[in-house]
């Protein structure tokens, strides 16, 4: 018999015993997150509520934080440093640069401890627990959102109107979405059984933030290893978001952004395998 399928046992003349083992098959698996999408909006709707209750600034720190990393990057990448910000006020690249990344890390930072911080749910009931680190992803939506209104600010005090790309801005959120999913879900299970993730999360985000072009643009980089450079998978997302608000301005090559897709792709989909493969020891390790 395989698993996830009815094992009936006689009790009696007429009476057979039922016993469901739910979610070991992919098709049972995918209808049970299809029945637990209410657990879903639950999860992130508290999650969101947690962000900002018993906070003195409030959603505020959706918009403190981008604008003072925009700041000092201004001054150490433009000021002193003397980078090119591809004919654009170098405040607007910076911001456009560091809404995705911030939506990457937050949302990375935030599944990655997921199941560690609902371990508790986790040992109590069945669910797919996947739907963990996908509530996880909505706090970080909705601060992506509040930091936009910065973004349209600072464009409109900038004089910087977007063109015609910007119908193409939902599809590089969506992919910043899905490589922080992504790797999330690594993290998330890895994190289940080696909690020394929890530290090196942070540090390969912070990292991150300097490796990747939010304080400068891809241009400054050479020809020769601009596609080398783009195996981080958040060059081709940045370099995209900044071309849907900036238009020609900025630096976006079609094989450095297929080059970063492929990459998330591929992450993404051994991610959830590797998720799949381990969520039934959760409650065990955890």
């Amino acid at each position: 018999m395989e698993p996830g399928e009815s094992e009936p046992s006689v009790l009696g003349p007429g009476k057979t015993k039922i016993v469901l083992e739910a979610g070991k098959i992919d098709r049972e698996y995918f209808r049970d997150l299809w029945r637990y999408r209410e657990l879903f909006y639950v999860l992130a709707w508290r999650d969101v509520s947690v962000r900002y209750k018993q906070t003195a600034v409030g959603i505020a720190w959706a918009i403190l934080r981008p604008a003072v990393t925009t700041i000092v990057f201004t001054l150490v990448f433009g000021r002193l440093g003397g980078f090119s910000s591809g004919g654009v006020p170098y405040p607007v690249m910076v911001l456009a640069g560091m809404l995705p990344w911030q939506l990457f890390a937050s949302a990375l930072t935030d599944s990655g401890q997921s199941l560690v911080a609902n371990s508790n749910l986790i040992t109590k009931v069945y669910f797919p627990r996947i739907i963990i680190p996908g509530s996880s992803l909505v706090t970080s939506l909705v601060d992506f959102t509040i930091s936009g209104v910065l973004l349209a600010i600072v464009m409109i005090v900038y004089k910087v109107a977007p063109g015609w790309q910007i119908i193409a801005l939902p599809l590089f959120v969506l992919v910043a979405l899905v490589a922080a999913a992504g790797i999330g879900t690594w993290v998330a299970s890895l994190n289940v059984k080696y909690r020394d993730f929890s530290f090196v999360v942070p540090f390969i985000v912070q990292l991150g933030l300097y490796i990747s072009p939010v304080g400068f643009s891809t241009a400054v980089v050479p020809e020769k290893w601009r596609l080398l450079y783009s195996l981080n998978p958040m060059v081709g997302v940045i370099d995209g978001f900044r071309w849907c608000l900036l238009g020609g301005h900025t630096n976006v090559g079609s094989s450095g952004f297929l080059t970063s897709l492929v990459i998330i792709t591929v992450v993404a989909l051994t991610g959830v395998r590797h998720f799949r493969r381990t969520e039934r020891a959760f409650a065990d390790i955890i």
